[in-house]
């Protein structure tokens, strides 16, 4: 992926040096890019949705106050946060382009980046839930040591399959600003646990095309695309769907219980994101077959 030289997001914190901060409140879900826990003692791949492990909580309402440890810009000389800068820079560019062409404002995300654990909107965020978006305080969060995990015990290397973890939780949040999360959120309570489920596959899935979207956009006006890159996010996308973690993780494949999707509807949408352009092609919940 070419993205060096081009420019860096002003809307990066660095919690690391603070490690978390004190106490948290509860005030939304958040949504993540797999929902993977690693389990430092056994080794073990499993997939477990972090809307559970945040709390039982109520989506929609105003963030709660939350106390970090101060926040400040990573320094210049971390290659790894100075990617993950410019590659939010990047969809900070496809989205405002996209929401001034439909007459609306893109409101930024900021992105933290944590190590271990850090106090959220959303409740404690844990490094073993993998990247995630808390709409409460419309941040993105991110241990980089995730991307070692990707790299080593998933399988999915490549700087461009980097990109699309943040793409994808960047997804997370359009959906945010287009009032398709709060939508949801009001359906929580009111149909079953599996209906609920395949309508969090669904939310999952535009995110997946969202990442496409930038990318398609993204390649049209920098060319930050390499041969292999494409192959590289296609590779992380099966190997973070529902059906691989089960299966890698030894447990029966059960299909009632995906909230994110499997690897072949996750490549799916993705393609069709980056193939298109076009948010309109991202309506999982219109489409009849996923």
């Amino acid at each position: 992926m070419r993205w060096e030289g081009n420019r860096e997001s002003g809307n990066v914190e660095d919690h690391r040096a603070g490690g978390g901060g004190g106490g948290f409140g509860l005030g939304g879900r958040s949504i993540g890019i797999g929902t993977i826990v690693i389990a430092l003692v056994g080794g073990a791949i499993f997939g477990i949705n972090p809307l559970t492990l945040l709390g039982i909580l109520n989506g929609g309402g105003p963030p709660a106050q939350v106390q970090q440890g101060p926040a400040q810009p990573p320094p210049a000389d971390d290659r790894m946060a100075r990617f993950v800068s410019t590659v939010l820079a990047d969809t900070e560019d496809v989205w405002n382009q996209l929401f001034r062409q439909g007459g609306a404002d893109y409101r930024e995300p900021r992105l933290a980046l944590f190590r271990g654990s850090i106090a959220t909107a959303c409740g404690q965020g844990q490094s073993a839930m993998g990247p995630f978006y808390c709409p409460a305080d419309q941040k993105v969060y991110i241990d980089l040591n995730f991307y070692e995990t990707l790299r080593s015990r998933l399988g999915a290397p490549g700087d461009f399959a980097q990109a699309y973890v943040i793409a994808h939780e960047v997804g997370h949040h359009v959906q945010h600003q287009l009032g398709i999360t709060a939508q949801m959120e009001r359906m929580r309570g009111r149909v079953s646990q599996a209906e609920y489920n395949g309508m969090s596959v669904r939310l999952e899935l535009q995110a997946d095309c969202f990442a496409g979207v930038w990318a398609h956009h993204a390649q049209n006006a920098r060319q930050i695309l390499e041969q292999g890159d494409v192959e590289e996010a296609m590779n992380a996308a099966a190997r973070i769907g529902d059906d691989a973690l089960q299966a890698s993780a030894g447990r029966a494949v059960v299909p009632e219980s995906f909230t994110h999707g499997t690897s072949a509807q996750r490549q799916r949408w993705f393609a069709t994101g980056l193939k298109t352009g076009s948010v309109k092609a991202c309506d999982t919940f219109g489409a009849r077959s996923l």
